[in-house]
C-alpha cells in the first residue's frame, strides 16, 4: 500500500477522534481538556507519519534486494545459455572436422576401389584368356581319350552312368535291407517279449473237435431199437435232430455224424434219455428231442452266464450272453470257439494291461469277436462284419465294434484295441494243437510255396522244409550273382507276405554255389 494513503487514514483517523470527542465533552469538559485531545491526536498523526517512513524506507530496501536478486538471477541464466551456445558450437566444430576427416577417408577409397577394379579387369582377362586355352586343351585331351578307347564322350557317360547306377541300386537294396531287419528286430523283440509275456500267463488247452460223436450203447441189440421197424425211428431221430446216425458192424457204438457240434449234443443226450427209458417210437423221439433242446438252451444260457462271470465282464445284453454259450457247441477248424474266444479275451486283457490300455474292454472285444459265426440267421455278410453289427445292435462300445469287424481287416481299425484283438485272435488259431489243418490244404500251400520261387528267373530248385516254415531256394550260378541272390530273397519273402496266406513266419534261405567237377580216368 502507498505510505501517503497509509498517511492520510491515519490523520484522518485522528481528526475524526479529536472531533468527536469534542463533542462529547463540549458540553462539560474545559478546553484544557480539549487542548489535550488536539495534542493527542497531533502526536498520534505524528508517530502515524514516522511509521510510514519506517515502512517507506524498509519497503524501498527490500525492493533493492529483490532488483539485486532478479538481476543475478538473469546473470546467472544468461551465464548458462551463453555456456551452452559455447558447447554446442563446439560440438559443431567436431562434427564439422569428423565430416572432414570421412570425406577424406571416402575420396582415398574410392580411388582405391578405382585401382582394384583395374586390377581386377585385368585378372578377369588373364582369366578368360587361360579358359580359352584349357577348354582348347581340353577338347584335344577328349578327342585324344576317344580315339585311344574307341568309344565317344556321350558313349563313356552313359557306360559310367550305367555302372554307378546299378551299383547305387545294389547299395540302397542292401541299406533297405539293413534297415528293414533293424527295424523288424528292434519291433519284433518290443513285440515277442509282450507276445510270450501274454502266452506265458495264459493257460491254453489242446482240445481239438471232431465232426463225429460216438455213442456207446450197453449191447448191440440196442441198436435194433434205435434202427426200428423198417428204419423209422432212424429216419425219425435224423430228421428232429438233422444228425446222420451211422449203424455199422462196430461193436456197442453208434456215431453221430454232422458239423453241428450243437446238434450232435442234441442227438447224443436224446438218444441217452431214449435208451434209458426204453420206449423208442417216433412220438417219444420228436417228445424226447423238444425236451433236450429246451435243456439244451437253458446250457447254453448258464454257459454263458459263467463264462462272462469268470472273465469279470459285466452289463452284457442277454442275447450276446446266449450267442456266446451257443459258441460252446461251435468249432472252427477243428476248434471250439468259447475255448477259442475265452483264450483270446485273456491274450487281449493281458496285452492291454502290458501296454497299459483299458485290459476290460480289450477283454470283452476279445470274448464277443467271433459271434458272427453263430448268427440265428444265415446271412451273406462275413462273420466279422455280422458280429459287429450284432454288437452295436445290442449296445456294446464303438471301440468293441470296431474290433470285432476290423479283426480281419475287413474294416478300417479305428480303435487301439482293434489290432490287439486281431494279433491275439492269430496267437490263438496258429499256436501249435489249436486247429487241425486238412491235408490236402497243407499240401496245397507247400506247392504254392514252391511254385511261387520257382517262378523266378535263375532259380533252379525249390524246397519247403519244416512244415512250410522255411523255404530254400536253390539259385543258378551263372545265372545270379551274390548280390542278386541277395535281392532275390527279400523279394521272394515280400511277394510271400503279400499273396499268401499262412500261420507264423516263414524263412526264406536263397542258396548260390560254384561246383567244379572234374573225372580223372
Amino acid at each position: 500500500m502507498n505510505p501517503n494513503i497509509l498517511y492520510a487514514l491515519i490523520g484522518g483517523g485522528a481528526l475524526i477522534i479529536g472531533i468527536v470527542a469534542g463533542k462529547l465533552f463540549s458540553s462539560k469538559n474545559t478546553k484544557k481538556q480539549i487542548a489535550d485531545a488536539e495534542q493527542l491526536s497531533k502526536n498520534i498523526v505524528k508517530e502515524a507519519e514516522q511509521r510510514g517512513e519506517t515502512l517507506k524506507k524498509e519497503k524501498e530496501i527490500e525492493a533493492k534486494e529483490r532488483f539485486v536478486q532478479m538481476r543475478s538471477e538473469h546473470e546467472r541464466q544468461v551465464n548458462d545459455r551463453n555456456r551452452k551456445i559455447i558447447e554446442s558450437e563446439n560440438r559443431l566444430r567436431q562434427k564439422e572436422q569428423t565430416i572432414g576427416l570421412k570425406e577424406n577417408n571416402f575420396d582415398k577409397q574410392i580411388k582405391e576401389n578405382e585401382v582394384i577394379k583395374t586390377n581386377l579387369n585385368r585378372q578377369i582377362e588373364l582369366v578368360n584368356i587361360k579358359r580359352t586355352e584349357l577348354e582348347k586343351h581340353q577338347e584335344e585331351h577328349i578327342r585324344r581319350l576317344e580315339k585311344i578307347a574307341g568309344l565317344s564322350a556321350e558313349e563313356a557317360k552313359l557306360q559310367i552312368v550305367e555302372s554307378l547306377k546299378h551299383e547305387a541300386q545294389s547299395q540302397a537294396l542292401s541299406l533297405q535291407q539293413e534297415i528293414i531287419e533293424e527295424a523288424k528286430q528292434k519291433a519284433n523283440k518290443e513285440a515277442r517279449k509282450i507276445i510270450i509275456q501274454t502266452i506265458q500267463r495264459t493257460a491254453a488247452e489242446q482240445a481239438i473237435e471232431n465232426s463225429v460223436t460216438v455213442f456207446n450203447l450197453e449191447s448191440d441189440e440196442i441198436k435194433g431199437q434205435i434202427i426200428g421197424r423198417e428204419g423209422r425211428n432212424i429216419r425219425a431221430i435224423e430228421a428232429a435232430t438233422g444228425v446222420d446216425l451211422i449203424v455199422d458192424d462196430t461193436p456197442e457204438a453208434i456215431v453221430l455224424s454232422s458239423f453241428d457240434p450243437l446238434r450232435r449234443e442234441i442227438a447224443r443226450l436224446s438218444l441217452q434219455r431214449l435208451v434209458s427209458d426204453g420206449r423208442i417210437h417216433p412220438a417219444r423221439i420228436e417228445e424226447v428231442v423238444e425236451k433236450t433242446k429246451k435243456q439244451i438252451e437253458e446250457q447254453v444260457m448258464e454257459i454263458g452266464e459263467r463264462t462272462v462271470i469268470e472273465l469279470g465282464i459285466h452289463g452284457l445284453h442277454k442275447e450276446l450272453i446266449r450267442m456266446v454259450g451257443r459258441m460252446r457247441f461251435r468249432s472252427s477248424y477243428g476248434q471250439n470257439m468259447l475255448m477259442h474266444s475265452r483264450e483270446t479275451a485273456n491274450l487281449c486283457g493281458i496285452m492291454a494291461a502290458e501296454l497299459g490300455l483299458n485290459s476290460k474292454l480289450a477283454k470283452r472285444a476279445g470274448l464277443l469277436h467271433d459271434i458272427g459265426k453263430v448268427p440265428d440267421e444265415e446271412t451273406e455278410l462275413s462273420h466279422a462284419l455280422l458280429g459287429a453289427k450284432l454288437a452295436e445292435k445290442y449296445g456294446e462300445n464303438p471301440a468293441v465294434v470296431n474290433a470285432i469287424g476290423a479283426h480281419h481287416d475287413e474294416m478300417e481299425m479305428q480303435y487301439v484295441i482293434a489290432p490287439i484283438v486281431q494279433a491275439c485272435d492269430a496267437i490263438s488259431g496258429a499256436r501249435p494243437g489249436a486247429r487241425r489243418e486238412i491235408m490236402q490244404q497243407y499240401i496245397q500251400r507247400i506247392k504254392d510255396l514252391e511254385n511261387l520261387a520257382m517262378a523266378y528267373n535263375g532259380v533252379e530248385k525249390a524246397y519247403a522244409i519244416q512244415a512250410g516254415r522255411e523255404l530254400r531256394v536253390i539259385v543258378e550260378a551263372e545265372k545270379v550273382t551274390d548280390q542278386e541272390s541277395e535281392r532275390l530273397s527279400f523279394e521272394i519273402a515280400q511277394k510271400i507276405q503279400n499273396e499268401m496266406t499262412f500261420p507264423g513266419q516263414i524263412k526264406v534261405t536263397v542258396i548260390r554255389e560254384k561246383r567244379a567237377i572234374n573225372v580223372a580216368r
